[in-house]
């Protein structure tokens, strides 16, 4: 009795060491062949930035100095107002969509297209604006203040939002989404082992610069790992 099942014991290890080898040549075969897919790490990082909704890469606070002048009776009044003020640059990441994020095998680069850099405000806290005026006279007998004051609250707003459009101020926030949007989609690719090329861009952007500026995706995992340890 013990020597046929000896045997039985001896043929199930010999069938069992058979499988295991074959199971592990077909693992290990399927981890050497299979590489990372650049578009669906692209494709997954794309629906984790919609979700944010909104990026706000950069604000700066601006100041105003405007005056109006009123002339009713043969008398003069005229008030000045300084008006500091704080416009937020937001990119809207609900309008990407899967075609602003196209991957070339051939150059192993992934182009990113985002929409324009939006200003919103500005946002003003009527405690810091401060106001001067002169003609007293006839600001006590008509409404010429309260005329002057809405005159230079709606000019003060025009001349923030001007400043705040201004190609400087513009160029630095554009510059801190695209650096953004350029880790957000770098860090994925690089945890997989994946080296392209990220180039961020914006749409009806006929200047190059970005393009010029893009770096590999070592340099941009890099920069964000040092602004991180900051």
């Amino acid at each position: 009795m013990i020597r046929p099942i000896a045997k039985v014991l001896a043929a199930l290890a010999i069938v069992c060491l058979i499988v295991g080898a074959a199971a592990w040549w077909a693992v290990d075969r399927y981890t050497r062949s299979w590489t990372p897919d650049p578009e669906t790490i692209a494709s997954a990082s794309l629906q984790s930035m919609r979700a944010q909704n909104r990026l706000v890469p950069f604000q700066a606070r601006y100041v105003a100095v405007v005056t109006s002048t009123q002339r009713r009776f043969g008398l003069t009044a005229s008030k000045t107002l300084i008006m500091p003020g704080t416009a937020r640059y937001e990119l809207d990441l609900g309008r990407l969509n899967q075609r602003d994020v196209v991957w070339d095998a051939g150059s192993a680069t992934l182009t990113v297209t985002l929409p324009p850099i939006e200003v919103t405000g500005p946002e003003v806290d009527p405690a810091q604006m401060k106001a001067y005026d002169g003609g007293g006279m006839l600001m006590r007998l008509t409404d010429a203040e309260a005329a002057l004051d809405a005159s230079n609250i709606a000019a003060g707003r025009r001349e923030l939002m001007m400043q705040a459009r201004a190609p400087t101020p513009m160029r630095f926030a554009a510059d801190a989404a695209a650096r953004a949007v350029e880790r957000s989609f770098a860090m994925p690719l690089a945890a997989a082992g994946l080296s392209p090329k990220v180039v961020v861009r914006f749409a009806g952007d006929r200047n190059t610069e970005q393009m010029d500026r893009s770096r590999s995706i070592q340099d941009v995992y890099a920069r964000g790992a040092e602004e991180s340890s900051r």
